[in-house]
């Protein structure tokens, strides 16, 4: 794989250097070893948010908010007009599929875009007060950020993370997960080519028990988002809390479809699939479980198993339906789960190509029924390609299904019933609600995150902007 830039370097203050060690870069869809990583530090964490301290307290501490916004705006067509590169630097690091890379790629853009319009449109109000005063708020940045990004969608999660926070004055800290940093070593690159001043990003790939681990528990941060399992968000928490530092957690979820007799299954389908295995079911909002009203659960699976047993499964750059999984221990881990599902029945199967690579850590997609609600393949996150058919009686079983794990983050309702999608709007414990739809097209407005183990606090729209900010309230006595 040829890049443009150093892989094995990291970001700070503006400028690039290796570091002391490295780690290696997999293609997933091979096994083989394409490059490598830095490896960094506590002490290059250390130095990354003395960095980013810095520029606040200089040209980026300084900046209006308009002139944030225009450096967003060209951050955005920046990757836009390398987005054909991204899309190959992610496919072959993560392994998805080339279609789903170059949606990233633009979803990275957007992100840049919407955020960059929208820096200059924060604003606080005047609050009515006793006579003699005036009162108002200020949206203020949190200072340092800090932000552990995962591997499954790496451009997506820097726009919608670090994207907000730059709109907002903050200077961040960002520690790309070791299994896929590649387009996050990109990005830094672009925003400097677009004219992000010194320190406002730094970057330190890393193992997550040394610098990630490092990043958490910095006294110099003041706010950390992490997007991750739901172990690890609570170290990061625990460590933060130390330092009584605010902590944004999106950390996954185990997210229904609900579909009711009177659905209409030919526009359901292609969201009841392709929802659960896109990027080889690696997201976070995969809908995993698919509750299906009695009455028309036989046709339902009988439509799905169809499906899936037209799914193809090979190399990204094949550019099939389903790529591999990122690593030989994520599908070791997804593998391991199933093997628990000896008491249920695999309805359907995708297929592995023959001509996909043997190091590759292709996993077939399966549906899977006769299993009860609670069993651990319909209640545990299995992060792969693997999705459960889940039948129910009436309205009342089919939320108490849908609420019944630890989780909440996605869900959706199809149903002609315009009355029942209100009532399950306001019943289904969930972050977000589709409604004859899932997904709404990634959304970048819309706000996002979950409750219970899927987390908490909300990025994406205007609502990451308020996360990434601190309210201030001036009481001004003038008699």
């Amino acid at each position: 794989m040829k890049l443009w830039y150093d892989p094995a370097e990291i970001l700070i203050g503006g400028t690039w250097r290796r570091t002391a060690e490295v780690l290696p870069v997999e293609d997933p869809s091979t096994g083989e070893t394409v490059g490598e990583i830095a490896r960094g530090s506590a002490e290059d964490i250390d130095a990354a948010v003395t960095a980013a301290q810095k520029a606040l307290a200089g040209d980026w501490g300084r900046a209006t908010a308009a002139e944030r916004g225009r450096i967003l705006a060209r951050i955005g067509t920046l990757v836009t007009e390398r987005a054909e590169d991204l899309a190959r630097i992610e496919a072959t690091d993560v392994g998805k599929p080339l279609k789903q890379a170059r949606a990233d790629a633009l979803a990275l853009a957007r992100y840049m875009e919407f955020y960059g319009g929208a820096a200059d449109k924060i604003t606080g109000e005047t609050i009515p007060y006793l006579d003699g005063y005036t009162v108002y708020t200020l949206r203020e940045p949190h200072g340092v950020t800090g932000h552990i990004v995962p591997w499954n969608y790496p451009m997506q999660i820097i726009g919608r993370s670090v994207g907000a926070a730059l709109a907002m004055g903050n200077a961040c800290v960002l520690k790309p997960a070791e299994e896929a940093s590649l387009t996050a070593l990109a990005f830094a690159r672009i925003a400097q080519e677009a004219g992000l001043p010194e320190g406002a990003l730094n970057i330190v790939p890393g193992l997550g028990e040394e610098a990630g681990a490092a990043l958490s528990a910095h006294p110099g941060i003041h706010h950390i988002s992490f997007t991750g399992s739901v172990p690890v968000g609570m170290l990061i928490q625990q460590a933060a809390g130390r330092n009584v530092v605010p902590v944004t957690l999106e950390l996954g979820g185990k997210s229904p479809q609900l579909v009711f007799a009177d659905a209409d299954l030919d526009k359901a389908l292609p969201f009841l699939v392709n929802a659960g295995i896109q990027n080889a079911g690696q997201t976070c909002s995969a809908s995993s479980r698919i509750l299906v009203e009695r009455s028309r659960y036989d046709e339902v699976l009988a439509r799905m198993a169809e499906r899936y047993a037209a799914l193809r499964v090979g190399p990204a750059m094949a550019d099939l339906d389903v790529g591999p999984v990122v690593s030989a221990a994520q599908k070791a881990r997804v593998e391991g789960m199933l093997a628990h599902g000896s008491d249920v029945t695999v309805a359907a199967q995708g297929v592995v190509a023959a001509d996909a690579p043997a190091g590759g850590h292709y996993v077939a997609p399966r549906l899977l029924t006769g299993l009860a609600p609670d069993h651990m393949l319909a209640q545990e996150e299995i992060f792969g390609p693997v999705q459960v058919v889940v039948p129910f009686d009436d309205e009342e079983q089919a939320a108490a299904i849908a609420n019944g794990t630890e989780f909440g983050l996605v869900a959706s309702v199809w149903s002609e019933s315009g009355a029942r999608q209100m009532r399950l709007a306001k019943r289904l414990r969930a972050g977000q609600v589709f409604l004859n739809n899932y997904g709404a097209g990634g959304g970048v407005e819309l706000p996002f995150g979950g409750v219970g183990k899927s987390g908490h606090g909300r990025e994406k729209g205007f609502e990451a902007l308020y996360g990434f900010s601190v309210l201030k309230t001036v009481a001004a006595h003038h008699g």
